[in-house]
């Protein structure tokens, strides 16, 4: 009996086997597939991303200029290019201006874009004509919209100049982009036209994931419309805050064509950014070691930026 019940044992102990096989063997197998899904991802971020950000650092610490171009040599000169940088009185002015530009950019973008996103949520006749008209100026290309802009601040034949006259708001025409007084201001107004698209659209999405029976149940509790806003719009809204506020920063520190065509950093570097000061370094002055720590400076910004909003949502998804 012992001798029968051992064998039927090990006989089912045999059927199984194959069956437990083939469950390691695909257990082993999917990490394997993951691994072979990710391979793209692997390669393109550290080739795209990586060694031109890598290259960047590099030419930081050396005495690059346009002899090293030819030869393929540059002299290692340690922080004396960021020191220099740091020195120049322009460097200090672009600090100011990209603060400036940057900070009342989003500040703006990020409030007309929520009042229009507010509007937009209600349904109305033409809603959504209205919403694929105010995303042209994020559907065009840079260089068409801001010569377009360049010619509305004209100081002689500016459209602008002609309204704010006919209203008796001017008395004498003013060269927006001319003038030291007007340029920033210029090229601020430009970078939140362009931008208030881009936040209607993922505020208004946004906004489209909050369950109506908050808003019914909290009417019902005789909230008005300003608290229904701050207690329940704001907080739903609170990660998607965090990524405007990440995208935006980058992309507005990292904005050129827009201060290039208009106003080139000019007059007497008035509008000179990090972006624009790093681009003269490098391609006017032939300073690369220069333009690439000015470009490292920026790259550092950016890495706060990213850093508080890994943070931020690591904070949002534990509580």
């Amino acid at each position: 009996m012992r001798l029968q019940g051992c064998t039927a044992g090990m006989t089912a102990l045999s059927l199984l086997a194959p069956h437990r096989t083939g469950i390691q063997r695909r257990h082993w197998k999917l990490p394997a597939a993951q691994y072979a899904l990710l391979l793209p991802l692997i390669l393109y971020v550290p080739i795209m991303y990586g060694y031109p950000i890598a290259y960047n650092v590099l030419v930081s610490f050396e005495d690059f200029t346009m002899h090293s171009v030819v030869t393929g040599h540059a002299d290692f000169v340690g922080l004396k290019n960021l020191i220099t940088v740091f020195r120049d009185p322009v460097t200090v002015l672009a600090i100011r201006n990209t603060a400036i530009f940057t900070v009342t950019s989003l500040l703006f973008q990020y409030v007309i874009g929520m009042a229009l996103a507010l509007l937009f949520v209600r349904r109305f006749p033409l809603n959504t004509f209205l919403r694929a008209v105010l995303l042209l100026p994020w559907l065009l290309p840079s260089i068409a919209s801001v010569t377009a802009w360049l010619w509305l601040f004209d100081g002689m034949n500016g459209l602008l100049n002609y309204l704010l006259m006919e209203a008796h708001i001017l008395s004498r025409p003013v060269g927006w982009v001319d003038s030291p007084e007007t340029a920033l201001s210029a090229i601020i107004i430009v970078n939140v036209w362009i931008g208030i698209p881009f936040n209607l659209v993922i505020l208004h999405s946004g906004m489209q994931a909050i369950p109506r029976d908050v808003y019914e149940a909290a009417e019902i509790d005789g909230a008005r419309g300003l608290q229904r806003f701050l207690y329940i719009t704001l907080p739903n809204l609170a990660a998607i805050n965090a990524i405007l506020l990440m995208l935006g920063l980058i992309h507005t520190l990292k904005q050129f064509d827009i201060i290039y065509i208009l106003t080139q950093g000019g007059p007497g570097n008035a509008t000179q950014v990090l972006s624009t000061w790093s681009y003269f370094l490098s391609f006017r002055s032939m300073k690369f070691g220069q333009g690439a720590a000015v470009g490292d400076i920026m790259l550092v910004i950016s890495l706060v930026g990213a850093i508080w909003y890994a943070f931020f949502t690591r904070r949002e998804t534990s509580q």
